[in-house]
């Protein structure tokens, strides 16, 4: 049964029930940006770099230009990122085998380590939240968070969950 703070009106595309929904978005975002935070303050960086070791994780070998679309990041405001993470030794770069100007990057030991103990933070919160929604519930999250993707993010959302079917 769901919880009276979740049901939503049968009038939900009134503007009071989108506004509730882009409302909880920002807030849910925040908070499981936060779950991540002692981890990255300890290590002294931010959510940023958290963003990239998480898709770098995800797909190893993942092109410079693909993150950038990943993240919707200037190439500029990437660098900056990928270049404090090069530094800490937590992602390497290598050029692609077909195209030599391509740049690839994977994390090295120390970044797969760092990557998995933020993961950890995320994973509890998410999971918590899921096991206390449901299943159905999990899934109509999921819909609803894809239909607000274009097209080419959904594809590219599609492909990182490939490799965990």
């Amino acid at each position: 049964m769901p919880h009276p703070s979740t049901s939503s009106s049968p009038l939900f595309l009134r503007e009071s029930e989108v506004r509730r929904g882009i409302e909880l978005l920002f807030l849910a975002q925040r908070e499981i940006g936060a779950a991540g935070d002692p981890v990255l303050q300890r290590e002294g960086l931010g959510r940023a770099h958290q963003r990239a070791l998480y898709f770098i994780a995800r797909k190893p070998g993942l092109a410079i230009a693909e993150l950038k679309g990943l993240l919707g990041v200037t190439k500029q405001s990437l660098a900056r990122v990928l270049d404090e993470l090069e530094r800490r030794a937590l992602v390497k770069r290598r050029p692609g085998s077909r195209d030599r100007r391509q740049v690839l990057l994977q994390l090295t030991e120390p970044g797969v380590a760092l990557e998995s103990e933020l993961f950890a933070a995320l994973r509890e919160r998410m999971a918590e939240a899921y096991s206390d929604a449901g299943a159905e519930a999990v899934g109509d999250f999921w819909a609803v968070l894809e239909r607000l993707l274009p097209d080419d993010l959904k594809r590219k959302a599609a492909e990182l969950s490939v490799r965990d079917r």
